[in-house]
């Protein structure tokens, strides 16, 4: 039986390891949550202390960590000094390029095959098995890792070497949030000419203006079933996380020289919308910020 290490049992690493769980595979979990271990252990999961996950021997490491710095700590702490042979690394967190492709060339120089493989749908597609994998690296390696990601996630994609599912991660979700303040604003305005949603919606979903952000995840409520608008912008993909991406974004742009001023002005905005009323709600809810509607308790 293949044995999986996972580390981060987080919002979205704690569905993705119960699933592995589900699909049977003989699981080691760590994260400094002592609930979260608990939980994992009366699953039928061993867990882990800081630095006994690799005397474990795992088949399979797979990280999901909230930020490039954990991510080095885990790996030059926890797996690097104990690692060994025939291991495969999988980290799912979404983090810096550079960060990436510097544990890529450690893990080379070790010999131990590695990808970079974070993922996009949300907690909702961590809990139902469906998230998307955009994976960095080898294509030897990418072969490896791809039938585990599968039992996490309905697709699974190589786009190139170490770093590249970094890369490609930051500019779709950077992307996204460009397309969500545009949609926002098309209901904003509508909203002031006398439009009615429902009449703006129609049109747009067939038209030019149609995108993901308007037909699959809609900000006004009642016209997209799978919309967090209809359940008071509950997360979802947090505002804090998307933040968090719109950050990365412009970190590698000005890295790179690439020029993205609609990436820098919606970090712009959800950066004011997060200072007002925190990160907790959908991303989506931006629009609440757009039209000038705040939730009175948050404003």
């Amino acid at each position: 039986m293949t044995k999986i290490g996972f580390i981060g049992l987080g919002h979205m690493g704690e569905p993705m390891a119960k699933n592995l769980l589900k699909a049977s595979f003989e699981l080691v979990v760590y994260d400094l949550s002592k609930t979260k271990l608990n939980i994992f252990q009366s699953l039928g999961a061993k867990t882990a202390d800081d630095h006994s996950l690799m005397s474990h021997k795992p088949d399979i490491v797979i990280t999901m960590l909230p930020s490039g710095k954990e991510v080095r700590h885990i790996y030059e702490n926890m797996i690097f000094p104990y690692i060994h042979p025939n291991v495969l690394l999988i980290d799912c967190s979404t983090i810096d390029v550079e960060t990436s492709r510097s544990l890529s060339q450690m893990a080379e120089q070790k010999k131990i095959a590695m990808v970079d493989a974070p993922v996009s749908g949300g907690v909702a597609g961590a809990e139902a098995g469906t998230l998307t994998f955009m994976v960095g690296g080898s294509l030897k390696a990418f072969e490896q890792a791809k039938p585990i990601l599968l039992k996490m996630g309905k697709t699974v994609i190589h786009v190139g070497g170490p770093g590249n599912g970094q890369a490609v991660k930051i500019c779709n979700n950077m992307m996204l949030a460009i397309q969500m303040i545009s949609v926002a604003e098309g209901f904003a305005l509508a909203e002031k000419l006398q439009v009615p949603a429902d009449a703006l919606f129609e049109v747009a979903s067939k038209a030019s203006g149609q995108c993901w952000s308007l037909t699959q995840y809609c900000p006004e409520p009642g016209l997209v079933p799978t919309s967090p608008a209809n359940k008071d912008f509950k997360p979802g993909f947090t505002t804090e996380m998307m933040l968090k991406d719109l950050k990365l974004s412009q970190q590698m742009a000005q890295n790179s020289g690439a020029s993205t001023p609609l990436g820098a002005m919606a970090t712009v905005l959800y950066t004011s919308y997060r200072n007002m009323v925190g990160g907790n709600d959908d991303f989506s809810s931006i629009i609440r910020f757009i039209k000038a509607k705040l939730p009175k308790e948050k404003a």
